[in-house]
Parts: structure tokens; C-alpha cells; sequence
């Protein structure tokens, strides 16, 4: 079974790696303690809607890039192809970004 919780640490943690930053550096940055932060990383806390945005905030990351990010890898392991419409900021066109 595919759990949330899970699939969200896995991406928080892979953006934080991938950013060359520190459980503490961002732990610290999120005021957000290091165990819990750790925690959520490791997909054994649900991470409430301010703990993800503070979380995001340290990072820099959108909230809505994490969860589209965590959207296309839970309809993966579903087997199913995730369309997500982009509004272009001019609001004439639209791109799609497909997770097959």
C-alpha cells in the first residue's frame, strides 16, 4: 500500500539532498525540531499543512511543486498516468506535464 506520509518524506528528503543541506540546516531554518523534521523525512509523522509549508519555506521550495511532485510519484506506483494542466502566467496557453 502507498502511503502519503511516505511518498511526501521521500521527496522532502530528496530536495533537501539535493540542495546539499542539513537535517539540522533546515530543521533550524523550518523551526521545526530536528527529530520531527526527521521523522516526516522517513514518512512516520503526517506533516500538518503549516509544519509542510514552513518545511517548504526553509527549502524554498513551492508547496505546490511538492505535492505535484509527490502527486506524479504515487499515480506511478498506481500505474497511472498523471496529467497536470500549467497555466502559462500570460494565462493564453496551457502545458502539460505528463507521469507515465
Amino acid at each position: 500500500m502507498i502511503l502519503l506520509r511516505q511518498e511526501l518524506g521521500d521527496v522532502l528528503r530528496e530536495r533537501r539532498r539535493a540542495q546539499g543541506r542539513t537535517l539540522r540546516e533546515v530543521s533550524a531554518t523550518a523551526s521545526v525540531s530536528l527529530g520531527y523534521l526527521s521523522e516526516v523525512e522517513r514518512g512516520e509523522k503526517e506533516a500538518s499543512s503549516e509544519l509542510l509549508a514552513s518545511i517548504c519555506g526553509a527549502l524554498e521550495l513551492p508547496l505546490s511543486q511538492v505535492l505535484i511532485d509527490v502527486s506524479s510519484r504515487m499515480a506511478e506506483s498506481e500505474g497511472l498516468a498523471l496529467t497536470v494542466a500549467l497555466p502559462v502566467p500570460s494565462g493564453e496557453a496551457v502545458v502539460s506535464a505528463s507521469a507515465a
